[in-house]
């Protein structure tokens, strides 16, 4: 079964180039374009995708606050939301994560990044390009105040320190299986701890309790 997926972009030509790399893929299917913020969040809840793809800047509601209405604490159901965006918005990125984004990707990714992407967000995992994600951290460490972080409510366990720091840095669960020669079912063990212990809901928000509790070094 395909992989179902909107498209939203104010640039016509992004938009469509994005589709077009989408659909050439043969699990992934592309069922709604938007052009807005607005008609995305309308598209995305009547059509009920596997993965929306948003961008972050869009007139009327931005990536930020359509994902914040998609995939937000606030939503019962909550979608699976990728953002894309450029270099010099890693801010926004940042913004969109902690609004329930799963991952982000640059608008220059090529396709096989970005099928990674829909179909990391569409199993439930995420993909946080590395090169993305130092940069992004960087830029936050010397602009943004630091926030108290949230204390795990059992101490983690050596194993899970080990596949908290990969997953902070953007790996996937089978590449932490192959870096920690574990089983892929172990690894999602150890995920599903980790969200536990930590109160979070997806492996984007353990990441960032990774950056903010210094776990990972910028």
């Amino acid at each position: 079964m395909s992989v179902r997926v909107v498209v939203a972009d104010d640039q016509e030509i992004v938009r469509t180039g994005l589709a077009i790399m989408l659909n050439a893929q043969p699990d992934i299917e592309v069922v709604g374009e938007a052009g807005d913020g607005r008609q995305a969040v309308e598209l995305a809840r009547r059509l009920r995708p596997d993965v929306c793809l948003l961008d972050i800047r869009m007139p009327g509601i931005d990536g930020i606050e359509a994902t914040r209405l998609l995939a937000g604490p606030a939503v019962v159901d909550p979608l699976a939301v990728v953002v894309i965006t450029t270099f010099d918005l890693d801010e926004y990125v940042y913004a969109a994560l902690r609004a329930g984004a799963r991952g982000f990707l640059l608008k220059d990714a090529g396709t096989a990044l970005l099928g990674q992407a829909v179909r990391a967000a569409a199993s439930g995992d995420a993909l946080i390009a590395p090169n993305i994600t130092t940069r992004l951290l960087k830029a936050f460490a010397g602009t943004a105040p630091a926030p108290v972080p949230r204390q795990p409510v059992d101490p983690l366990t050596e194993r899970e320190e080990q596949v908290l720091a990969l997953v902070a840095r953007g790996r996937t669960n089978a590449e932490v299986a192959a870096e920690l020669f574990i089983t892929l079912s172990t690894v999602k063990t150890h995920v599903t701890s980790l969200m536990n212990k930590l109160g979070a809901r997806n492996r984007v928000e353990v990441a960032i309790w990774a950056f903010e509790t210094r776990r990972i070094e910028l």
